[in-house]
């Protein structure tokens, strides 16, 4: 198995091999230049996302910065994905999000490990789990997504969650580690927050 099967098959490998560097270092040059990129140039941010991400669906926006291992290279968006100030995507492998989710500030999704045993730390040693999260959910601010996870679709967590493990379909989930407080009932089809009543009158 070579290196590339290993990065992307959960094995152990080391990172700072010089052709992994190589390919990973002209991903960040573009990635570079997007964060460089001046409000009023949506159509090149665009145009330089679909150059960057493996996919990359219509009318998906991210606001820089925008940090990315790999720049996103090995992430697949669908459409509609909104994406606020500094969306961290540790992106050593795969990661899949479905259309219209939207991902608050300081949003952190990762695939990359490394092993509990100090030995094989220090000589360097890394493994990588893809993410997959469904359609139409919502990440907010500061949440934080480990490697392996898989999110359902229509998912809310809350402010700062720390997802550890799996999500299903049509829940909302909060903390640290997160958990499941509820599904989306009825009561979420009369009122938007709180006390406010859905008025689109």
């Amino acid at each position: 198995m070579d290196i590339k099967q290993k990065m992307h098959n959960c094995e152990l490998y080391f990172p700072n091999d010089e052709e992994i560097m190589r390919e990973q270092t002209l991903c960040l040059e573009k990635l570079y230049d997007f964060n460089a990129t001046r409000p009023s140039e949506g159509g090149k941010r665009t145009q330089m996302l679909k150059e960057m991400f493996a996919e990359i669906g219509e009318n998906c926006y991210i606001e820089p910065p925008f940090h990315a291992n790999w720049g996103g290279h090995h992430v697949h968006f669908g459409k509609g994905i909104y994406a606020n100030f500094n969306l961290t995507l540790v992106d050593d492998t795969h990661i899949y999000v479905g259309d219209y989710t939207m991902l608050g500030p300081n949003v952190t999704i990762a695939t990359a490990g490394h092993p509990i045993l100090p030995e094989l730390r220090e000589q360097g040693y890394q493994y990588n789990a893809p993410v997959h999260i469904g359609r139409n959910c919502w990440l907010g601010a500061g949440v934080i997504v480990l490697p392996g996870i898989t999110i359902g679709d229509d998912v809310v967590i809350g402010a700062g969650s720390i997802v550890t493990k799996d999500l299903p379909d049509h829940v909302i989930a909060v903390g640290n580690p997160c958990q499941i407080l509820r599904e989306v009932n009825e009561h979420d089809k009369e009122y938007y927050f709180k006390n406010r009543k859905i008025n689109l009158s």
